[in-house]
């Protein structure tokens, strides 16, 4: 059982390591610093990461069909618990090739992810960090083939697509990384 655990630790620790490195700066994955909750949360990214990224998968292919082959940007996708510093749920690097989409899962409820994807994904398609027309525009064409209420673009609404579509934060993200958060 010990041994398990130990495996459970260091495949999640290596995980980290690895997708560390597709954040805009390493800082944004904070938990190697978290002494209290590092063992616990590497134990359960080793044994549950490949569940959650197979989830974001699907939601990150549901929204490359909203778009022609031709049109699809080479896109990775993966779930990270992001520094509470940063205060976002998601963010989309896409100064890597191929463009890299992390998603904290743990700050928003499972039944919010696909809203995170989407947002995210907005930005890769466009190749642009920004909230402007041009990416309400990539926003409501995602929200309309994806069945879900989208944005009318008018002037000064950049703060409003900060958090479109909009996700209900958790209380505590750690909880989820730490296997005890809500998986509703």
């Amino acid at each position: 059982m010990i041994l398990k655990q130990i495996d459970a630790f260091t495949r999640g620790q290596d995980y980290l390591h690895r997708v560390r490195g597709f954040a805009l700066e390493p800082g944004m994955v904070d938990v190697f610093d978290n002494v209290r909750d590092r063992i616990p949360i590497c134990t359960w990214i080793g044994d549950n990461i490949n569940t959650v990224n197979a989830q974001i998968n699907t939601y990150l292919n549901l929204c490359h069909e909203c778009f022609h082959p031709q049109e699809r940007r080479p896109i990775q996708i993966f779930a990270v618990p992001i520094a509470q510093s940063f205060g976002i749920d998601g963010l989309c690097n896409i100064l890597t090739n191929p463009i890299t989409i992390l998603v904290d899962v743990g700050r928003v409820a499972p039944r919010d992810w696909f809203g995170v994807v989407i947002h995210e994904y907005a930005h890769a398609h466009l190749g642009d960090f920004g909230h402007n027309q041009q990416f309400a525009s990539i926003l409501c064409h995602l929200c309309l083939g994806l069945g879900l209420e989208s944005p009318n673009w008018e002037a000064g609404m950049e703060a409003t697509l900060r958090s479109w579509p909009y996700c209900k934060s958790t209380i505590d993200p750690l909880e989820f990384w730490i296997g005890q958060g809500s998986r509703e």
